[in-house]
C-alpha cells in the first residue's frame, strides 16, 4: 500500500472557480466609455482591469496601489524598455518622470497615457540609434586608442543628450566588434600553427579582418533594429503588465497568448531542441530558468540555471546577438532538428563568458528518472548513492511513473544489496510534485508532519506522512547546492528538522518558498467579450511553504549542516537576487519527534569534514577561485584597446586552464551497479556507454567524495 497524503489539486481548482466568479462580477458591470476606447483598445482596458482584479484578490501578498507602488513600477518599466541605457536620454526621462508617482492613478483609471508616451519616445530613439549605427560602422575602428567600455548597465548613467548618446553607441559597437575580431584572430593563430591548414584567414591582414568584423556587426544590428520595429502590440503590452506584476513578486507573470504557447513548447522538453526553459528579463536579457532532466543541455552539463544567453550560432557559423532579441525569435534560433549543433555564448553568474556547444536532441525520459549505484569504501562496506534529478509525477496517467514510488523501489533494491548507508543527491533539483515529496520524506521517517502550506488567509494546512512504517532507517546524507529548489528544499529541510540525516552542500539552497498557479484569463470572461480573446494567462503566487519548525525557505533556503566551498560562494544566486521577492517570515512550529540519537554522531562528522576540507588543497583552490570570480564579476569596465583586451583574455584563459588541471580528481572507491539494474543497462550498447560515462563522472566528483566520507563518519 502507498502512503496517503493530501493533494493540492483541490485547492487549485477552488481557486480557479473563485477567481472566475470575481472576474465575471467585475467585468459584467464594466462598460468602456467611447472616450477611453478612442485612445486605448477595449482589449487592453479589459486586460489591465482583469489582471489588477486577480492580483488584488488572489495574490498571496497583494500590494497597495499607491505612490510607493507607482515608483517601483516606473523603474521596472523603464528598465524593461531600456535597461542597457542605449535609447533614452536624460531629457526623455525628465518627460517620463512626470508619471513616476502617477502610475497608480493611471491604473485605477484604466489609462495607458504613460505607456503610450514611453513608446513614442522609444520609437523615435530606435530610429535615431539605427542612423547612429550606420554612420559609426561605416568607418574603421581604431583599437589602439586608450579608452574603456562599461559592460554593467547598472553602473552606467543615461546619456545627457543626443551627442553623448551617440558616443555611448560608438563605444558599444566598438566593444561588440572588438570581441568578434579577437575571436577571429584566435582562429587565425590556430590556422598559422597548422602547416596543413589552407584556410584563407591565414593570410588576411588585421585591417581586412577588422572590416569583416565591422560588416558582420552591421548585419547583426540591421536585423536587431528590424526585430525591434516588428514587435507586436500584445508583446509590448505584456511588458507594461509585467512591470505591474513584478512589484508583487518575481514569480507572478503575465503571459501574452504567444508567450504562453512558447512556455509550453520546445523548452518544456516536449520537442526536439536543447531542453532548457527560458524567460526574458528586464533589459531583454534571456535567462536560463531550468534545465530539463534528460535533455541535450542536461547531458552536455555546462549550461545551468542562472546563465544568460548572449549569442546563438548554428555550428561553425557566425553567432547572432540575442541580448535584446524577442524571446520567440531567440527560441527559433536555438531550437532545431535532432543531431544538429547549436553554440550558445552565455554569461555565467560570476560574469565569465563561455561558448557552450550542444547537440540538439529529444528528451530521453529514462535519464530524467531516479537512478542509483553502489559504492564500496576502503572498509569494504557498501554504500548506496541515489540521484534524483527532479520530483516528477504523471498526473494524467494513472499508471505513470512518480518519483515517490520510484524512490521506494530504489531504497528496497539497495537494501537487498546490503548497503549500510545512503547518499541522496538533490543537487540542481528544481523541484516538482508536492504530493511526492511528502510521500518520499515518509520513506525515511516514522509518521509525522512534512511541510506547512499557507494561503493568503486562513490557518496553515499541514501535509504529513500518516504511515508509521519506515522503508530505510539507516545512515543518510543529503547533497544540495544553490540550485536545489522548491520540493528539494522541502525534503532536505524536513530531513534536517527531524535530524534524520545530515545535509551537505553550498552556502544555502535556492530559497524559493512560494507556490504558483496559472490562470487562463479567457475563462474569466463572459461570452460578450469573445471578440477580444485570447488575452493570455497569469501565473500567480498564491501560497507559501513553511518548514515544520515554523521557519520558511523563502530567500534563506536550507542551510546545510556541512557547508562546502563552491565557485558561487561569494555571488548572489537564487531567490535573493530577484527583484522584490516576498520576505521571509515564520509561523508556529509543529510537534514532531526528533531523531535525537543522531546528534552526537552528526556533530563529530561536522568536525571531521571541516578538518578534511581545511587540509584539502582542491577545496582551497575552489575557495580561491570563488574569490577570483567575485572580483571578475565586479570588474565590469573593459578596455577597448585590442592588444590589451586580448592579453587579458589570454591571461584569464590560462588561469582557468591551470585551475581546471589542478582540480582534476578521481576517487579510489569502487563504483558498480546493483544486480537488479544490469539486465536493463545491458539491453544495448548505448545504455552501456551512458552508464559507464555516468559512473566515470561520479568518480571525478569531489563533492560526492566528501559526502561519502561524511556518511562513513556517521555509520
Amino acid at each position: 500500500m502507498g502512503r496517503k497524503v493530501p493533494t493540492m489539486r483541490i485547492m487549485k481548482n477552488s481557486l480557479k472557480i473563485a477567481v472566475l466568479c470575481a472576474g465575471l462580477l467585475l467585468l459584467m458591470s464594466y462598460s468602456p466609455t467611447r472616450a477611453n476606447l478612442a485612445e486605448d483598445s477595449e482589449r487592453e482596458q479589459v486586460l489591465l482591469r482583469l489582471v489588477m482584479q486577480s492580483l488584488q484578490a488572489r495574490h498571496y501578498a497583494a500590494v497597495k496601489i499607491d505612490d510607493s507602488f507607482s515608483k517601483k513600477m516606473y523603474k521596472i518599466f523603464i528598465d524593461q524598455l531600456d535597461f542597457n541605457k542605449r535609447f533614452f536620454t536624460q531629457q526623455d526621462l525628465q518627460l517620463l518622470a512626470a508619471y513616476e508617482l502617477q502610475l497608480d492613478d493611471e491604473i485605477n483609471n484604466n489609462r495607458y497615457h504613460f505607456y503610450n508616451l514611453a513608446h513614442q519616445l522609444l520609437n523615435k530613439r530606435i530610429e535615431q540609434a539605427e542612423r547612429f549605427c550606420d554612420e559609426i560602422l561605416a568607418q574603421p575602428f581604431d583599437f589602439t586608442v586608450q579608452e574603456t567600455y562599461q559592460t554593467d548597465p547598472e553602473k552606467t548613467k543615461p546619456a545627457k543628450d543626443e551627442a553623448e548618446l551617440k558616443q555611448q553607441w560608438r563605444k558599444y559597437l566598438k566593444y561588440y566588434t572588438m570581441v568578434r575580431l579577437s575571436n577571429t584572430l584566435d582562429v587565425k593563430e590556430q590556422a598559422q600553427k597548422n602547416p596543413n591548414d589552407t584556410a584563407a584567414i591565414r593570410n588576411k591582414t588585421l585591417a581586412e579582418l577588422e572590416q569583416e568584423a565591422r560588416e558582420n556587426t552591421a548585419k547583426d544590428f540591421k536585423e536587431y533594429f528590424k526585430r525591434l520595429k516588428e514587435t507586436e502590440k500584445p508583446e509590448q503590452i505584456s511588458t507594461y503588465i509585467n512591470a505591474i506584476t513584478a512589484t508583487f513578486d518575481p514569480h507572478t507573470n503575465y503571459y501574452a497568448p504567444r508567450a504562453k504557447e512558447r512556455f509550453d513548447e520546445d523548452f518544456s522538453g516536449r520537442f526536439e531542441g536543447i531542453g532548457a526553459q527560458l524567460q526574458q528579463e528586464r533589459g531583454g536579457l534571456i535567462k536560463v530558468v531550468e534545465i530539463i532532466p534528460g535533455s541535450a543541455s542536461w547531458r552536455q552539463g555546462e549550461l545551468r540555471a542562472g546563465d544568460y544567453i548572449l549569442a546563438v550560432a548554428q555550428g561553425n557559423s557566425e553567432p547572432v546577438d540575442v541580448t535584446t532579441m524577442r524571446l520567440d525569435n531567440a527560441v527559433r534560433l536555438i531550437k532545431g532538428k535532432k543531431g544538429t549543433e547549436v553554440r550558445l555564448t552565455v554569461r555565467k553568474p560570476d560574469g565569465t563568458i563561455k561558448v557552450i556547444p550542444i547537440i540538439r536532441d529529444v528528451v530521453i525520459r529514462e535519464e530524467a528518472y531516479i537512478k542509483s549505484v553502489i559504492v564500496r569504501n576502503k572498509n569494504n562496506k557498501k554504500i548506496g548513492y541515489i540521484y534524483l534529478p527532479g520530483f516528477y509525477a504523471d498526473f494524467s496517467n494513472s499508471g505513470g511513473r512518480n518519483c515517490g514510488e520510484d524512490m521506494r523501489k530504489e531504497l528496497q533494491k539497495l537494501k537487498a544489496e546490503g548497503v549500510e548507508g545512503i547518499v541522496l543527491d538533490l543537487r540542481n533539483n528544481g523541484g516538482g510534485s508536492l504530493q511526492d515529496v511528502v510521500e518520499m520524506t515518509g520513506l525515511f521517517i516514522e509518521k509525522g508532519p512534512v511541510v506547512q502550506v499557507k494561503a493568503k488567509s486562513g490557518a496553515p494546512i499541514v501535509l504529513e506522512d500518516t504511515d508509521p512504517s519506515v522503508v530505510y532507517s539507516g545512515p543518510l546524507v543529503v547533497m544540495v547546492n544553490s540550485f536545489s529548489a522548491s520540493a528539494s528544499e522541502i525534503l532536505s529541510g524536513a530531513i534536517q528538522d527531524y535530524k534524520r540525516g545530515i545535509i551537505v552542500g553550498s552556502n544555502s539552497t535556492f530559497g524559493k518558498g512560494t507556490v504558483q498557479t496559472i490562470m487562463d484569463l479567457d475563462r474569466m470572461l463572459p461570452p460578450t467579450f469573445n471578440n477580444i480573446k485570447p488575452l493570455g494567462s497569469l501565473m500567480l503566487t498564491i501560497q507559501k511553504f513553511y518548514r515544520i519548525n515554523g521557519t520558511t525557505n523563502q530567500l534563506k533556503g536550507v542551510v546545510p549542516d556541512i557547508v562546502l566551498p563552491d565557485n558561487y560562494s561569494y555571488l548572489k544566486v537564487g531567490e535573493k537576487q530577484e527583484l522584490y521577492p516576498l520576505p521571509p517570515d515564520e509561523i508556529a512550529p509543529l510537534n514532531y519527534k526528533v531523531y535525537a540519537e543522531n546528534e552526537a554522531r552528526f556533530a563529530k562528522a561536522k568536525q571531521n569534514s571541516h578538518a578534511r576540507v581545511a587540509q584539502n588543497p582542491q577545496f582551497a583552490l575552489i575557495e580561491q577561485t570563488a574569490s577570483r570570480l567575485k572580483r571578475m564579476r565586479e570588474e565590469t569596465e573593459v578596455t577597448l584597446h585590442l592588444e590589451k583586451y586580448r592579453a587579458q583574455q589570454a591571461k584569464d584563459r590560462e588561469e582557468a586552464k591551470k585551475t581546471d588541471a589542478r582540480l582534476q580528481f578521481t576517487s579510489e572507491l569502487e563504483f558498480f551497479n546493483a544486480k537488479a539494474d544490469l539486465p536493463e543497462i545491458n539491453l544495448d550498447s548505448t545504455r552501456i556507454r551512458k552508464n559507464k560515462e555516468w559512473i566515470n563522472n561520479l568518480k571525478k566528483d569531489l563533492y560526492l567524495n566528501e559526502a561519502l566520507l561524511v556518511l562513513r563518519d556517521i555509520m
